[in-house]
Order: structure tokens, then C-alpha cells, then sequence
């Protein structure tokens, strides 16, 4: 969830100043490659709506866009760092690299690091001869290549979000930028490629906060002008105790993902906002409002509106704390804007599912009725009685029991009147039964709340639900008289 809200901020901010957004796959860690991820980044950003102007899918003047595919490009610049006395070549096996942490640990260095004061006690290209390394080199010695973090010096950037960071280089280790496997690291890849592609703004995770200097320290090592940077929130969990994870979502039964994913190291399958029957209008509603807000009080926005409004400095400094009920709230409120045809055909479908089948006319009726206490389509089904026959109180244990609580026999000659009323009138809309209803009541001197509950479980078998002579006017007053003779005959037994 993370990532798309990355990518939707970086959508909207594109969007807003007319910009282009681009998707890269930095795939340049093989050994944490994922079968099937890409087409999940992609089915997902699909789904929300946020598709890439430039991607590995619809291609662009600066592919590829795979860093895989761009492998061969990357040795040159790291060549030419070391040309320029910004890297070096380091040839230290990884039982040299435990040592030195392990000497360093003795010592009391509670975070040991490669960096401007151990690398001159270590094998490379700084503390080797010309001659050596020009040996080591040819025989094919494994070698990485490091950055040369200047020994004193501070690094400054400003963050659209943050302000102005600064730190010292004491604080940096020389991080590789190419590996001994011939692939580049994240950090040389990425700078890289910014620069080639013509990136102007990252916007990304403030998870990458803390290598933004050393991002900095590489665009100065090439002499390139770098992009502006923006680093995002964390998402908190709904406690605000710590980032939101795949685990929380599980434990406190809520997506974290945005569609169905199985993965395949683990087998084990997530389902998402897709498959829980949220709108993705309504996930990307949601999803913009987790660390931003509007500067004003409205929360329904569409695309476009969010497009129109979307400002980083209105982005929040702080981890913004996810609220799956609110999450809900949206969805809700987006169910309610859809056309009542269209909800009709969602509720068509999950009831033909459920081997009940009705017609088109019907089923948007329904659906008018219902989507006002739904959150999702499928909670439309709770409206199964308008589409079948007969007493909805049999087999039902949860009906009979609230109706032996809410039973007076007392009212028994109200409900008889009623079904006399609503026989002899000539038609079926909600008028006639509510003119009825009161006829009744008034007749017979009782109050609402003495005989609407039973009219409600004689009629739908439950004490919520929409307004019964609306209900009423959808069954038919032949099927209702059914049902409140069926109710009576029911209740008449336990005298």
C-alpha cells in the first residue's frame, strides 16, 4: 500500500505541472527477484487507475526500462568515478570485511563501517600500488567498486517535505556501486538513470531518507545537477505504534495489498482492496489523504480533483496512521455515488451466484433500497427476501427469537385490518401502504413502534433494513399479504 501511494503521489504531482510519470523496475538485486512481482506492480497500478506515461509495458524515448536491461550502460560510469578519483576499486574478501567489523567491535565501534578512515587499512585501489591493482585486475581478481565519501565535509540538500537535511560525511560509509556479479547497486543505478531519463523530481518512501546524502555526494561526484527530492511518511499502523505491515493487515483482518497475490517464496496468499469489493476511486481516495491533506475540509475528491488540489507542502512531516474503519467510510460513500442500474447489475450477479435470478428492473429497485446500509455490493445481499416467495421468518432461528420478544396478541387484529387495507387497495406503491399503515394505527389506537416491528419481521425477517412500505411496494401487496399472514399464523401457535 506504500508503494502505490508512492506512485500515486508521484502520478498526481506529474499530472499538476504537466510532467510525465515514469516506472522503472530496479531489478538490479537478483537475489531478491520475485516471480510474477512486476506483473503485480503493474495489474495494481492498472487497477488504481495511475497508469505510467513511460514503463517496461508501454515503452518511452529513454528506455529500457528494466535495470536489467540497462546493465551494460552502468560499468562505464562507475569507470569513470574511478577515473575521476571519486570511487575505487576495493578487492577485500568477505572473511577480510568480518574482520575488520569484528576489530572495530572490539574497540567499542558500535556501528562498523567501510568508510573514509578504515578503507586505508583495507585492500584497495587507495592503499594499493598502481602496479598491484593493475595486477589483481588483469588476473581477474573479484573487486567491487566504492564510492570515496569525502573524509570531512558536510552534505546539504533540501527536501520539498522536510526542509533542509544535513550530514556530515564522518556519518557516511563508501557504498558500493558495483558489484563483484557485474551488476550495479541501487545507488549507482539510480542515479544513473535519473540523470539519462531527465528525472526532475523523486518523490519516494522516507525509508530512503537516510541514503539521500549519499545520492547527493554521487550527483556531485559526476558534476550532474540533481533532481529535487521529496521523501514521504511512513503509513503507521491503525495504533500508530510502528509501520504498517502485510502482517498487521492479516492480524487485524484488512488489506495491505491492493489485489490478490500469492507469493511465491512463501505460498501464501494475500487478498486486497480489489478482491474485498472496494472501489478503487475509493482506495485512491483514501490512499491520498494518508499523509496529505487539501487545506480545506472536503474528503470526496475524484482523479481530477485530487489532481487539481495535490501540493507537497501540504504533505505531513509525521507517519500518517491508517484507519481501516474510515477505509470503509470511503467505500461506503463511493457505493452510494454509483448509479442505481449499474449497483443493480453488481447485485444481479451476486445473487445469480447465489442461484436467485431476477431481472434487470428489479434487481436497480433493489439496489436503490439497499446501497444505503451497504459498504460493499455483496452487502446488497442482505436483501435476498425481496427476490424470493414466501414467510422469510422459516429457518430462521435469529427472526423467531427477536419475534417471541417483540409478539403482543394485542396486535394481532392490527395486522388483520392492515392486510384488509392494503387487499382492497387498487395499487402497490409505497403510498398505498403507508396510507394504509396509519389508517390502521389510528383505528386501532396503537403507536408505530407497537406494530412496525412486526409489519418488519413478518415482511423481511430482520429488525434493519430499508423503509418497509418501500419494501412493500418491490414484493407486491401479494406477496406482502402472504408474508403477514404467514407471520400471524407463526406467532398464533405459540398462544
Amino acid at each position: 500500500m506504500g508503494g502505490v501511494r508512492t506512485a500515486l503521489y508521484n502520478f498526481l504531482f506529474a499530472r499538476k505541472h504537466g510532467g510525465q510519470f515514469l516506472l522503472r523496475i530496479e531489478d538490479t538485486d537478483q537475489t531478491r527477484y520475485v516471480p510474477g512481482a512486476e506483473q503485480y506492480i503493474k495489474e495494481s497500478l492498472e487497477w488504481c487507475g495511475l497508469v505510467p506515461d513511460e514503463s517496461p509495458w508501454v515503452g518511452g524515448p529513454d528506455g529500457p526500462y528494466r535495470q536489467s536491461d540497462r546493465k551494460p550502460l552502468y560499468k562505464q560510469y562507475a569507470d569513470e568515478l574511478v577515473g575521476n578519483d571519486k570511487a575505487y576499486y576495493a578487492f577485500d574478501t568477505p572473511e577480510e570485511l568480518d574482520a575488520m567489523r569484528a576489530r572495530l567491535q572490539a574497540a567499542g565501534v558500535a556501528a562498523p563501517a567501510y568508510n573514509a578512515v578504515t578503507r586505508e587499512h583495507m585492500k584497495n585501489s587507495l592503499t594499493l600500488s598502481s602496479d598491484e591493482v593493475k595486477e589483481r585486475l588483469a588476473r581477474g581478481d573479484q573487486y567491487v567498486i566504492r564510492l570515496k565519501v569525502p573524509r570531512q565535509a558536510e552534505v546539504r540538500f533540501e527536501d520539498i517535505i522536510r526542509g533542509w537535511v544535513v550530514v556530515h560525511s564522518a556519518n557516511i560509509d563508501d557504498k558500493v556501486l558495483f558489484k563483484s556479479d557485474g551488476m550495479p547497486t541501487y545507488h549507482l543505478a539510480n542515479i544513473v538513470d535519473d540523470h539519462l531519463m531527465r528525472i526532475t523530481h523523486v518523490i519516494r518512501g522516507e525509508e530512503w531518507l537516510p541514503s539521500a546524502p549519499v545520492h547527493v555526494l554521487i550527483y556531485e561526484a559526476f558534476g550532474w545537477e540533481r533532481p529535487a527530492f521529496a521523501h514521504l511518511p511512513l503509513i503507521l499502523k491503525p495504533d500508530g505504534n510502528g509501520k504498517l505491515s502485510k502482517r498487521d493487515g492479516d492480524r487485524l483482518g484488512f488489506p495491505v495489498f491492493s489485489l490478490d497475490w500469492m507469493d511465491p517464496t512463501t505460498g501464501e496468499k494475500s487478498s486486497g482492496y480489489r478482491e474485498k469489493g472496494y472501489y478503487p476511486e475509493a482506495f485512491i481516495n483514501m490512499l491520498a489523504l494518508l499523509g496529505w491533506n487539501p487545506g480545506t475540509d472536503q474528503e470526496i475528491m475524484s482523479l481530477d480533483e485530487l489532481i487539481q488540489l495535490f501540493d507537497l507542502s501540504r504533505v505531513h512531516k509525521g507517519g500518517a496512521k491508517f484507519d481501516p474503519e474510515k477505509t470503509k467510510w470511503f467505500n461506503q460513500q463511493y457505493l452510494r455515488m454509483q448509479p442505481d442500474a449499474e449497483l443493480g447489475a453488481q447485485l444481479r450477479k451476486l445473487l445469480k451466484a447465489q442461484g436467485v435470478d431476477t431481472t434487470d428492473e428489479r434487481a436497480t429497485r433493489a439496489a436503490a433500497l439497499l446501497k444505503e446500509r451497504a459498504t460493499f455490493p455483496i452487502d446488497m445481499l442482505e436483501g435476498t427476501y425481496l427476490f424470493t416467495s414466501g414467510s422469510p421468518l422459516n429457518g430462521s432461528a435469529d427472526a423467531e427469537a427477536e419475534l417471541k420478544k417483540r409478539w403482543k396478541p394485542e396486535v394481532a387484529p392490527a395486522i388483520e385490518a392492515f392486510i384488509v387495507a392494503i387487499d382492497a387497495a387498487q395499487a402497490s406503491e409505497a403510498g398505498h401502504f403507508e396510507t394504509a399503515f396509519n389508517a390502521v394505527l389510528a383505528e386501532k389506537g396503537l403507536k408505530i413502534g407497537q406494530v412496525m416491528p412486526l409489519y418488519r419481521l413478518f415482511v423481511a425477517g430482520r429488525m434493519q433494513g430499508p423503509g418497509m412500505f418501500d419494501v412493500s411496494a418491490l414484493l407486491g401487496k401479494e406477496e406482502v399479504i402472504t408474508r403477514l399472514q404467514a407471520g400471524l399464523a407463526l406467532c398464533s401457535a405459540w398462544a
